[in-house]
């Protein structure tokens, strides 16, 4: 009887534990399935490394702010503002694949696409713009006294073309060779920052100065407010002739009053600044990042005024033939500004 009663009980339990089993299994795959149906309803997690420059710049707190806007507004991102070195260091980062993103000017991301200049031997055919964004002019800055109209007037002038291999010296290097003078043997080179510069103008020890920043730049509002100074236009020839050479360059119009004592338009050559990534990122997530954007520039701009001189309409121009991400390219012309 003990052991009818115990076969009994041993039956049950094996029923039960195969009942159980079941369910389990069964309750299992219908996790599986609303998980799937879950992951099914959004996209996989992305995380990206936004690459800016210095902290002590724009560019990183406009980097960060741009960051987060990404991660509020699409809840599969996990974006990050990564300071760096500027925009060798990041278009070397996107070419490895150690960064998504970056912000670089037209002129290097064209010789890294192409190999050459710092990124000789390691061209990236994968590099893409996702949105182009601001200007960076050229500002010839000089005494009212010096009698300077012209960039060809600088010849035998005592002139500060920048710090040495920095990027206002280069520039000064390019514009003065196209206008036809031997850099830098035509000048009298002071290579001085921006902030010695002024001073040296306001001392009349220096005829003028080669800055290259966004508008108005505290150095040339300070020369033309303190020390006598004023802008000097390109001519607009010299412009294109720059253009056969260096397909970067973009006419650009600094506005009347921008600078104390400037009446008039002052024509000048420009280089736009870029958010750039690779071909390798997907195009849907390119898509979100540029819509997400454009369409929170404005709120952007609160904090980061750099942005206020910002267009959707010029994202795509001026851009040096630099191909334009399919993702990006979808958006513009979902909103008719690409063909």
């Amino acid at each position: 009887m003990i052991m009818k009663k115990n076969k009994l009980v041993s039956l049950t339990l094996c029923a039960a534990l195969f009942a159980a089993a079941l369910t389990g299994c069964g309750g299992g795959n219908a996790a599986q399935e609303s998980n799937s149906d879950a992951a099914g309803d959004s996209k996989e997690p992305v995380s990206i490394s936004f690459m800016t420059a210095a902290t002590t710049g724009t560019v990183y707190p406009l980097g960060s702010a741009i960051a987060t806007l990404w991660n509020d507004e699409l809840d599969y991102v996990n974006a990050s503002a990564t300071a760096s070195n500027g925009g060798v260091e990041n278009l070397n980062c996107i070419r490895e694949g150690e960064a998504q993103i970056g912000v670089a000017v037209t002129s290097i991301m064209y010789e890294s696409m192409n190999g050459t200049g710092a990124f000789e031997g390691n061209a990236d055919p994968n590099l893409r713009v996702l949105a182009g964004l601001y200007y960076n002019p050229n500002q010839i800055v000089v005494s009212e006294e010096s009698g300077i109209t012209s960039i060809n007037d600088l010849k035998g002038k005592r002139f500060a073309p920048g710090a040495p291999g920095g990027t206002s010296e280069v520039e000064t290097k390019y514009h003065l060779t196209a206008a036809g003078l031997n850099y830098p043997d035509d000048i009298d080179a002071q290579y001085v920052g921006f902030t010695e510069a002024s001073d040296l103008m306001r001392n009349k020890q220096l005829d003028g100065a080669w800055i290259m920043a966004g508008i108005p730049t505290a150095a040339v509002t300070e020369i033309t407010s303190t020390a006598g100074g004023k802008l000097v236009p390109m001519d607009e020839a010299l412009i294109e002739k720059l253009q056969e050479t260096y397909p970067w360059y973009a006419k650009f119009t600094i506005p009347a009053g921008t600078y104390s004592g400037q009446d008039e338009d002052v024509l000048t050559s420009a280089i736009k600044i870029t958010i750039c990534t690779s071909a390798d990122v997907p195009d849907d997530v390119v898509y979100d990042l540029t819509k997400t954007f454009w369409e929170n520039v404005d709120t952007l701009a609160e904090s980061q005024s750099v942005l206020k001189s910002c267009s959707v309409e010029e994202a795509v121009t001026d851009l040096a033939g630099l191909p334009i991400h399919d993702g990006a390219a979808k958006y513009y012309k979902e909103i008719g500004v690409l063909k």
